[in-house]
């Protein structure tokens, strides 16, 4: 996490810098894939609606090893058939086949993947049950393109949607409407399912099972005409895909099925559960935190919008807010930014937040720190997680030579900036998601 070494000696911040490790890890560790699962296999009515029943497997996104280890611990009889679609390589689990997919840009492996659920869908019969274990990157991990559509053509899509810095909602829509498998296709193809979700869903609906991983076993209330408005946006239109509008132009004409709807008789015997998203994070740091003498407050409502905007505009609020709070305070608060990329720089949502959170950081507070890293440990196109800024972040980076956090942003190269400093968090992938994590101590 966030190591103490890389803190200057003689800095008055250093000891934030750890206690902001300990918290950041025990947010992480509060959102542990593993622990979400069984914990959801304890309920007994849940547990009631799959034991018993031939189990075909399938498991999507960055925390679906994690996941499927828990699930195959409690499962009471074998699992007949399954597949784990995960962008970190490891070794097979059980007799579960494992492929290696793209993120957040789906690659042939996705597509590969994406076909193979479908087949395990398809295989379901009688009393069987598809049970899908989704977490955050499910919707690139199984990519089924739409008749007509190559697998350039959805990743052409993906990236124009994310350098426009659509919000993963809208994102979504679009995605539903290229595929195969999502919106709610996945359980209509297999009759019956359930589905375990661990959700990095934040924006106007937060944790709606329609958007986590593209919604592939739950109905979809999106158009095809919703879908052609998001990529209609200036910041997308240019670089979208021609093929793909015009798939999404003839959906809107009636001459591609629409996605499942709610009430569609397919998805009767479809049940979802929400059994993780950010609030595990903040409660296990909230907890951590207390335990390090903090007062904690966490922050309400999730932390959204331009991150360059958002970063500044949060230390504003955690001023106005918590300014009279006791010290030492620890504000906490989760969600996830975007980034319209403009530049040709190094960096991510967090690294783009954190910096742009220091000068109001400094003029605010004599002394305090602030975290903003990604509980998977991914950061936009870099190896870090996020970046920490302090009180003394701007004089150390004038002193270091330092390109100016304005150039910088306005490059998106707030990689090289945390870089240069040493304050780039660096975790490695953490096999679970539930989108971002701030940490912000005041003394």
């Amino acid at each position: 996490m966030v190591r103490p070494e890389e803190a200057p000696l003689n800095d008055a911040t250093a000891p934030f810098r750890r206690h902001l490790n300990d918290i950041v890890a025990a947010g992480v560790a509060g959102a542990s894939a593993h622990r979400l699962v069984a914990r959801a296999l304890h309920d007994a009515a849940l547990g009631e609606r799959i034991a018993g029943r031939p189990v075909t497997l399938v498991a999507a996104g960055k925390a679906a090893a994690p996941m499927t280890s828990a699930f195959l611990e409690w499962c009471p009889r074998p699992v007949r058939a399954g597949l784990i679609a995960d962008p970190t390589p490891g070794k097979p689990i059980g007799p579960i086949e494992r492929m290696i997919v793209g993120h957040p840009v789906p690659d042939a492996g996705s597509v590969s993947a994406g076909r193979r659920a479908i087949d395990l869908a398809h295989q379901v019969a009688g009393d069987g049950l598809l049970v899908v274990l989704l977490s955050g990157g499910a919707s690139a991990a199984l990519a089924a393109p739409a008749a007509g559509l190559t697998l350039e053509d959805k990743v052409q899509a993906t990236r124009a949607l994310l350098r426009g810095g659509v919000p993963i909602d809208r994102i979504n829509c679009v995605r539903k409407h290229l595929s195969r498998i999502k919106g709610g296709r996945l359980a209509a193809a297999a009759g019956a399912a359930v589905t375990l979700a661990i959700s990095d869903v934040v924006g106007p609906a937060p944790d709606d099972p329609a958007v986590i991983g593209s919604g592939p076993t739950t109905p979809d209330p999106t158009s095809f005409a919703e879908a052609l408005d998001v990529v209609a946006d200036s910041a997308v239109r240019s670089a979208f895909p021609r093929v793909a509008r015009e798939v999404l132009t003839r959906g809107r004409q009636g001459l591609i099925p629409e996605t499942p709807k709610p009430g569609d008789p397919r998805l009767e015997q479809s049940w979802f559960h929400l059994i993780g998203s950010r609030r595990d994070a903040l409660d296990a740091a909230a907890r951590c935190a207390a335990g390090l003498g903090y007062h904690v407050v966490t922050l309400p409502g999730p932390v959204i919008g331009e991150a360059r905007a958002a970063g500044g505009a949060h230390v504003r609020r955690a001023a106005a807010q918590c300014g009279a709070a006791p010290r030492p305070a620890c504000i906490l608060s989760s969600g996830e930014t975007t980034v319209e990329v403009t530049g040709s720089g190094r960096g991510g949502r967090n690294q783009e937040f954190a910096l742009a959170a220091a000068e109001p950081l400094a003029a605010l507070f004599d002394r305090a720190a602030l975290a903003s890293v990604g509980t998977d440990g991914i950061d936009g196109p870099t190896d870090a997680a996020g970046a920490i800024v302090d009180t003394t972040t701007l004089a150390r980076a004038r002193d270091r030579g330092a390109p100016e956090p304005r150039r910088c942003l306005d490059r998106n190269d707030s990689y090289s900036f945390f870089d240069r400093l040493g304050d780039l968090v660096r975790t490695g992938p953490t096999r679970t998601n539930v989108g971002d994590l701030q940490v912000m101590l005041i003394g």
